[in-house]
């Protein structure tokens, strides 16, 4: 029986087999004209797009003069063609929406089609296709090979426009997901710099209302009641091994910036290796975990009463609770200040760790009052809460776009 030659996903309507062409039966290859280093600046009226640079934010500039001259006078896209990098950053493409800008010769490139083929699936399909790659250190895309890339396309260009604007769509939601993310972020950030008192200062730029006393200053482990560290400590060396189900073992690798990781680096222990292991130390819910080192730095909680066994390179505090909160120990060890002296000493080439003699020399500043510890806590928990569900949003729609180029093209 002859194969159809056609996608497992399709728009209703449309059953006509697609066909295979070049590139090269499409268009031509376009590029704009050279502009030279000393034609450029840092700042300028018409942004100059680099390879390197297309679909983000520009880092050179040329003057209006130039770039009207040269507009007017050579090869120049037009509203909806598919701009390609086609050198270092191979295959990167950004749609050119009608704006003032330039771009580098040679290294971006676009198809000029003849029409047969709606600009909108060329930006789809350019997702999926397989360029013909030169080069060892420094990639390219030559002219030449773009064009004698095959694309797979419908005849229908009616069925053409569909697909494309249903990536379209779905590429625009996913960029309302990121720029909230990071628009998130960024008022997490301000947040951290507001609420936790400046250097020399005794109190927050911003506060809650109803507490007025200074903050106070005090050594991270004069507020920690006991620290469980098994550092070292494996399987083997109690002369047992893991096992295929029991009590999860969390590790550095588990233990993320504000949450747990339960499919990374996934290990269990039975009964007998987790009483040998944990008697007398057991984690509790809330309780506070902090990377040592692989990475240094991630900050957690014990999500529930389940028990884990505490593994390689993370620790465990047990606070002194009438001077700090688990939340709050948590939040403050988040914060920019406290990562940055942690960074300042730690120890170590590529892989940074901090010991227990390290963290004896940082301080933090807080609240007396537990209470306006905990509402600090729980105004970045929420902050945390909103950013792992849009996260949680984002990585969804990016699997189903991936999903969705891997059934609506042959």
């Amino acid at each position: 029986m002859e194969n159809k030659r056609a996608p497992r996903v399709r728009f209703k309507g449309f059953t006509e087999d697609w066909e295979q062409r070049k590139l090269g039966d499409l268009g031509t290859i376009q590029t704009c004209k050279r502009i030279f280093k000393e034609q450029t600046s840092d700042e300028g009226e018409i942004p100059f797009f680099k390879n390197g640079t297309i679909g983000l934010e520009a880092d050179a500039f040329i003057s209006r003069e130039l770039f009207e001259e040269f507009k007017r006078s050579y090869p120049y896209p037009e509203v909806g063609d598919i701009l390609i990098s086609a050198v270092g950053s191979v295959g990167r493409t950004t749609e050119y929406t009608g704006k003032d800008e330039y771009f580098q010769d040679s290294n971006v490139v676009w198809l000029k089609t003849d029409g047969s083929v709606e600009k909108k699936y060329l930006k789809a399909f350019y997702q999926v296709i397989d360029w013909l790659i030169e080069g060892s250190t420094v990639k390219h895309l030559y002219n030449d090979n773009i064009l004698r890339s095959t694309i797979v396309m419908p005849k229908d260009k009616a069925e053409q426009k569909k697909i494309g604007l249903f990536f379209e769509e779905l590429d625009n939601l996913i960029t309302l997901h990121q720029r909230k993310l990071v628009k998130l972020n960024s008022v997490k950030k301000s947040m951290m710099g507001k609420m936790f008192p400046k250097n020399g200062k005794r109190v927050p730029e911003i506060r809650f209302a109803g507490f007025t006393d200074d903050w106070e200053q005090r050594k991270l482990l004069d507020c920690i009641q006991k620290i469980t560290d098994f550092r070292g400590r494996t399987p083997k060396k109690l002369g047992m091994d893991w096992s295929e189900e029991g009590y999860l073992a969390l590790s550095a690798l588990n233990v993320k910036d504000g949450y747990i990781d339960f499919n990374q680096d996934v290990h269990y222990g039975n009964q007998e290796l987790y009483d040998k292991w944990m008697t007398g130390n057991e984690l509790h819910k809330g309780q506070v975990l902090f990377t040592t080192e692989a990475p240094m730095g991630n900050v957690a909680q014990v999500p529930d009463n389940q028990r884990y066994i505490l593994s390689q390179r993370t620790i465990a505090f047990d606070v002194i609770d009438n001077l700090i909160t688990e939340n709050f120990l948590a939040t403050v060890l988040r914060t920019p200040t406290v990562f940055a002296d942690l960074t300042a000493l730690s120890s170590g080439g590529t892989a940074k760790g901090v010991s227990q003699k390290s963290l004896a020399s940082v301080e933090i500043r807080l609240p007396k009052d537990l209470k306006e510890q905990e509402k600090i806590s729980d105004t970045f928990s929420n902050l945390d809460n909103l950013i792992t569900l849009h996260q949680s949003k984002l990585t969804k729609l990016m699997k189903i776009k991936q999903s969705m180029l891997e059934s609506m093209f042959v």
